[in-house]
């Protein structure tokens, strides 16, 4: 009977103030850690070895003593520790989304010591920056709604399952790429059903824009060909340890091709056991009537 205690995966969430941090830590209590804010650096560790299950700790630059350089040297020592299983977040957005977010909340930055909003953004990047440098995972929130961001930390830190986890997303150019991608593909040079009325309020998950995308003479060796890399190289990122594959498809509007193209890319990669979960970026955004004849069909495996 094998007695060997499980490893203990110890968090530390740090990044920008108005970046993301606090959701970050409520999607980590949700999976079942243990989660404390700001305690100060030199309590870390004696509160990580007194844990008994995962931990989950919020550290940034309001932290007293805060140095990035002390963070750093704590998550050396605690990798020597065998039970425990340390990783750093950091959550980073631009500074004109930062800016926003303090406006609309009208929140005092805590190290605009002027009042600047501007101030503080600016001396909190140079304080962490040596902490995204080293960051397991860097999340950049500038146009990640809140529920894919709970994804990522579900997908990167819910109950383990073997193989490697892809996500898909489809997006709209003009709204930005997305950050978390390992690969971006274009579909907007296929047919555009924005054009066509009845179509432009439906999305690519519909069978009859379905059949208008797929009538483009270029959308079948495309996708063949998209099909292909995928086949070629999802082994070869198994072979190197990556854990997780973020492959993004972006058209115009996020609504129509790229959707459709997710839709399909996801089901040829679960008839191969691929473990798939597919994020359409832009839906909050399309209309009612699009959503209300959503239920008209899906798009199949082909």
């Amino acid at each position: 009977m094998n007695t060997t205690p499980c490893p203990i995966k110890v968090v530390l969430v740090t990044g920008l103030s108005g970046a993301g941090k606090n959701s970050i830590l409520r999607a980590l209590e949700d999976l079942g850690f243990e989660t404390m804010d700001n305690p100060p650096l030199t309590a870390l560790e004696t509160l990580i070895m007194e844990g008994q299950r995962n931990i989950a700790i919020g550290v940034d630059a309001r932290s007293r003593g805060f140095e990035s350089a002390a963070v750093l040297e704590t998550l050396k020592r605690l990798a020597q520790n065998p039970r425990l299983v340390p990783q750093l977040i950091y959550a980073n957005a631009t500074d004109e989304q930062l800016l926003r977010r303090y406006t609309e909340t009208r929140h005092r930055h805590p190290l605009a010591q002027t009042g600047q909003v501007i101030e503080g953004v600016a001396l909190e990047r140079a304080l962490t920056d040596p902490l995204r440098l080293a960051a397991d995972l860097v999340i950049d929130t500038s146009t990640l709604p809140l529920h894919g961001l709970r994804r990522i930390i579900e997908d990167r830190f819910g109950a383990e399952t073997p193989g490697m986890g892809i996500t898909l997303v489809s997006f709209a150019y003009p709204a930005g790429l997305p950050r978390e991608a390992d690969i971006v593909l274009d579909a907007r040079f296929l047919r555009n059903p924005h054009y066509e009325a009845a179509l432009r309020p439906l999305s690519g998950q519909n069978q009859d824009v379905a059949a208008y995308i797929e009538a483009d003479s270029f959308c079948a060796p495309y996708f063949a060909h998209i099909a292909g890399l995928t086949d070629f190289l999802l082994p070869r990122f198994v072979q190197e340890g990556k854990k997780y594959a973020t492959i993004a498809i972006g058209c115009t509007g996020g609504q129509h091709r790229s959707v459709y193209l997710v839709e399909r890319l996801a089901a040829h990669l679960k008839l191969a056991s691929w473990r798939v979960r597919v994020t359409h970026r832009e839906q909050p955004h399309w209309g009612e009537a699009e959503m209300s004849k959503q239920l008209a069909g899906t798009v199949p495996s082909r």
